[in-house]
């Protein structure tokens, strides 16, 4: 189980689940992938409805590997991400939100 205090989300690929992760390492590898000038960039894209599936690839694979998900952007193509493709776009949302804020405390 993802714990959201240490930035983690859960992603579950082909029915196994794993803790995802932006780490400063993931954020480096993000930004070098994407080709962005800074990751208020994304985060204003993603902010506005404006990302693309790549993006959205890109920042699971960049958590996955955050958390230690030894796979390439190839190998997540590949297998199904629970929820879909709406699932994957909420999840690499709350990636960002989470490597950037603390969760809110529960009621």
């Amino acid at each position: 189980m993802a714990n959201p205090w240490a930035g983690e989300v859960e992603v579950v690929l082909g029915g196994k689940p794993w803790a995802a992760k932006l780490t400063l390492g993931a954020l480096a590898e993000l930004e070098a992938e994407l080709g962005e000038a800074s990751l208020l960039d994304l985060v204003a894209r993603f902010e506005s409805g404006a990302f693309s599936a790549r993006d959205v690839l890109a920042l699971l694979v960049a958590g996955l590997r955050g958390g230690g998900w030894e796979g390439r952007a190839e190998d997540l193509r590949k297998v199904e991400i629970a929820g879909g493709p709406l699932v994957a776009a909420r999840l690499a949302a709350q990636l960002l939100a989470r490597a950037f804020t603390l969760p809110e405390p529960p009621s």
